[in-house]
């Protein structure tokens, strides 16, 4: 496995915004979009990261920006390594990769959430007949994992920090503008149709997915990343069984060795071991390799 990048530094550039998982350098009109190998949960960042995440990441959100662009606008330009600022190819093989050359856009404070199958908090509101702030009425006797009839939206706050909290729509509406909204949902739910028929062509199902907009000269445009397993929630087709637990290929490995830890999710979190890290790094690799065919650049299987 390769070297683990947890920090960038590009001396020569302006100092970036951190957050959990990418380094946003400001270079104007366009931004320069670095993605570690950090890894979080429980909205915190881990001292460990997962080897080539950053990669993989980056080549598939590119991927998919490129397969969608026909369907709407996104912010991503190139992340060739031989436009990318002379600060970066300086700074070595580490960030080869890993780099999104970028448009400024002003993100709407919205997580733009679509879910085609019953799972995760929306399961657990529905099986403790909880309501929902959402407009819409799921069908009775549903069971776990199960497919929805079609694909919902369940929009919800962006924290800085902390955990998002779901939102109405009325509140969405406050939040955009109505037309806005509108448009935005609309093209979500479209999008999450056309990248899970794909996804299921090759053997893998979408469950749900987190998407992010923007506005650049008055117009939404899909920013950040998009449909990778840090987004999304995916599950291989030969492992998917109705009524049944869903095991999807992303970091839910690292969430379950925390959640048996005796960890209180205030104090440091416990050291990963070797096998969660080597596990997680498979997994996230394997859905790049099936949804693209490919391997990113720079990552050796």
């Amino acid at each position: 496995m390769n070297e683990i990048l947890l920090r960038t530094d590009l001396p020569g550039l302006p100092e970036p915004r951190r957050g959990k998982v990418r380094d946003v350098y400001d270079l104007g009109d366009e931004l320069l979009i670095v993605t570690t190998d950090r890894t979080s949960a429980f909205d915190v960042v881990l001292g460990e990261g997962i080897p080539d995440k950053g990669r993989i990441l980056n080549s598939l959100s590119l991927f998919w920006f490129r397969e969608l662009s026909g369907r709407t606008r996104h912010h991503a330009l190139d992340s060739a390594w031989e436009v990318l600022p002379e600060a970066v190819r300086r700074a070595g093989p580490a960030y080869r990769g890993r780099v999104l050359r970028a448009r400024k856009a002003r993100p709407l404070p919205v997580e733009w959430i679509v879910r085609g199958y019953l799972a995760g908090s929306l399961w657990e509101a529905y099986r403790d007949a909880r309501p929902l702030v959402w407009e819409l009425a799921l069908p009775a006797g549903l069971s776990r994992g199960q497919a929805l009839p079609e694909p919902i939206f369940t929009p919800s706050t962006k924290a800085a920090t902390g955990h998002d909290e779901p939102i109405s729509y009325a509140v969405l509406d406050g939040l955009v503008g109505p037309d806005l909204a509108s448009r935005v949902r609309q093209q979500s739910l479209e999008l999450f149709k056309t990248v899970a028929a794909r996804a299921r062509e090759r053997g893998v199902l979408l469950v749900d997915t987190k998407l992010e907009w923007g506005l650049i000269d008055g117009e939404a445009v899909l920013i950040d990343e998009c449909f990778t397993p840090d987004s999304s929630r995916f599950v291989l087709a030969e492992t998917y069984r109705p009524e049944g637990t869903l095991h999807p290929y992303d970091k839910q490995l690292v969430r379950d060795f925390l959640l048996a830890s005796s960890w209180d999710k205030k104090s440091q979190p416990p050291t990963l071991p070797r096998e969660i890290i080597e596990e997680t790094r498979l997994r996230y690799l394997t859905i790049h390799r099936r949804l693209t065919g490919g391997l990113p650049e720079g990552v050796m299987p």
